[in-house]
């Protein structure tokens, strides 16, 4: 609970508007990131830069306002089809919760035809706190299902019978990640959370609450939007290669190859793996904000059940701006440069794609 200093202050500040004029404040020096002198200061680059920072307020107030409430837990997506972060997973119906470990919750619902159901707990909240952890995780392999195929799911910092997700005292965030690869055959599920011990005050507004989401919020879009950037920069330095990135938040079943594509007028890049045994994969084109590309209405994402597999078993994946007529071609959709991921789950022994720049005339079939 705040203390009676803190309270005032969340009063005032509410009253006199002040609270806003700082939220306003914050957003506009998030604008810095995307004038960075090292970042890219072409109209398309500078376009989505902006529209970027658009869509991370509009994840950020959902995080930070309409659902942070642990006693009245809800859930949001931090990354869907209009709204990005992080090279976002094109396969994945994300749901995030902030949960508090000091409370137990109860997450249930059918199982869902997804191919991988991956849940974990988290002792921070991105781009609001630092140093996060992950202090539990729960996956398909794992979640014991009742005859009609649901799973109930417990989540407390004390160990519980049946399927128990593990808490701390300082967990803050719960996210689930559901893989479906094939749109038409596949569906994931909507889980339902509560919370098992919340008070009457669950879901109440008060003034701290809204100058702390407030805050928060416009944290977030400064933090997230920077966190990238350094990313794509760190990644600039080396084009046209991939490096492996992980970070607190992540799912231990994934290992991620990261890098940064950069092609002169004439040339394609040709990205190419022979798959483990894995239970999922992908690989998507991003822009430089590690945005993904709009896989909606652009061929620029291939994955396990989608892709065309050579007759050694190799993965060729060719990026260029036009199809070459071979392999799995994803579309730059007007880009030069950007970013991009390939994404193995439940792999044994995953290897590093090999990447090369060729020109586009002599790899091209006509």
């Amino acid at each position: 609970m705040p203390k009676d200093d803190e309270s005032q202050q969340s009063v005032e500040r509410v009253v006199s508007g002040q609270v806003w004029a700082d939220f306003c404040d914050a957003l506009k020096q998030a604008g810095e990131i995307v004038l960075r002198e090292r970042s890219p200061d072409d109209p398309l680059d500078r376009a989505e830069g902006w529209r970027y920072l658009s869509r991370l307020t509009r994840l950020a107030l959902e995080q930070s306002v309409e659902h942070a409430d642990p006693e009245a837990p809800s859930f949001y997506q931090l990354s869907h089809e209009t709204a990005k972060i992080g090279a976002d997973n094109p396969d994945a119906y994300y749901q995030n919760c902030i949960i508090d470990g000091r409370h137990d919750y109860r997450l249930s619902g059918p199982r869902g035809s997804a191919d991988y159901v991956g849940v974990g707990t988290y002792s921070g909240v991105y781009g609001i706190d630092s140093g996060i952890e992950r202090t539990g995780f729960i996956d398909t392999n794992e979640i014991e299902l009742d005859p009609d195929g649901r799973m109930e799911i417990v989540l407390s910092a004390k160990p519980k019978p049946g399927n128990w997700l593990p808490m701390r005292e300082d967990t803050r965030l719960l996210i689930i990640r559901q893989f479906c690869q094939d749109r038409k055959r596949d569906a994931a599920t909507d889980l339902q959370i509560e919370c098992l011990n919340s008070d009457n005050k669950a879901g109440i507004l008060t003034p701290t609450k809204i100058a702390t989401g407030l805050d928060d919020a416009a944290r977030f879009v400064h933090a997230t939007a920077s966190i990238f950037a350094d990313w794509s920069e760190a990644f600039a330095r080396e084009p046209n290669s991939v490096s492996e990135r992980f970070t607190g938040l992540g799912d231990p079943n994934n290992r991620l190859w990261h890098g940064y594509w950069s092609l002169r007028d004439g040339e394609a890049l040709v990205i190419e793996a022979v798959p483990p045994e894995c239970e999922a994969w992908n690989f998507v084109l991003n822009n430089y904000w590690e945005e993904s590309l709009d896989y909606r209405y652009h061929n620029v994402y291939i994955n396990k059940h989608t892709a065309h597999v050579e007759e050694d078993g190799r993965i060729a994946i060719i990026v260029s701006p036009r199809d070459p007529g071979w392999g799995n071609w994803i579309d730059t959709v007007g880009h030069r440069h950007g970013t991009l991921c390939w994404r193995w789950t439940r792999a044994i022994d995953p290897p590093k794609p090999s990447l090369r720049i060729a020109a586009f005339e002599e790899i091209a079939r006509r």
